[in-house]
């Protein structure tokens, strides 16, 4: 599969409900797979959300073979504990992907709601809308958990190839190995 023939994992971490969403990129176009969310409420017990968590990403690896995954970053909040659990649960699946050695890329909430609607102050209900119409969703779920995890690999797929502008490089040589095809080798 080449950069534009790929399979791509987002993610919406979360301790009470994950998330999901895979497109399938072929010749260049997003086609949607599926996007669902993994229910936490029932498990009361904070380690056992967590092996449900990896459990599932690994599962979804296993059966759909995504090239990338993308993965919604935690946003600061007041709540330390909170931040704490929802780190653990992004910790979770990212490890999934590791173990299986799939590319993560990590995503700011502003950067996916940039990305889908053209504005990083969207709220989730324009993200899932627009959403909608990229994929033609007659019915939209009714926890946008889901929604969120497929907004994080569209926007996996609008950013590649396009260098972050925070990129630093620390002299040329990094510079090639970063950007490999602006590169002619003579």
């Amino acid at each position: 599969m080449s950069l534009e023939d790929q399979i791509i994992l987002g993610i919406d971490p979360g301790t009470t409900i994950m998330g999901f969403g895979l497109i399938k990129v072929e010749k260049g176009e997003m086609k949607l797979l599926q996007m669902h969310e993994l229910q936490l409420k029932k498990y009361d017990n904070h380690y056992l959300k967590l092996k449900q968590i990896f459990e599932r990403t690994l599962g979804l690896i296993e059966e759909y073979h995504p090239n990338q995954i993308a993965i919604e970053a935690p946003f600061f909040g007041k709540n330390v504990q909170s931040m704490l659990k929802l780190g653990r649960a992004q910790g979770v699946a990212m490890a999934a992907g590791l173990y299986r050695e799939v590319p993560i890329t990590e995503y700011s909430p502003k950067k996916i709601k940039m990305a889908i609607t053209g504005s990083g102050n969207a709220s989730k209900e324009q993200v899932a809308k627009m959403l909608q119409s990229f994929f033609k969703i007659k019915v939209l779920p009714k926890n946008l958990d889901a929604t969120d995890g497929l907004a994080a690999a569209v926007c996996h797929f609008f950013n590649q190839g396009r260098p972050e502008k925070t990129n630093s490089y620390s002299g040329w040589q990094a510079y090639v190995n970063q950007n490999p095809k602006k590169v002619k080798s003579g």
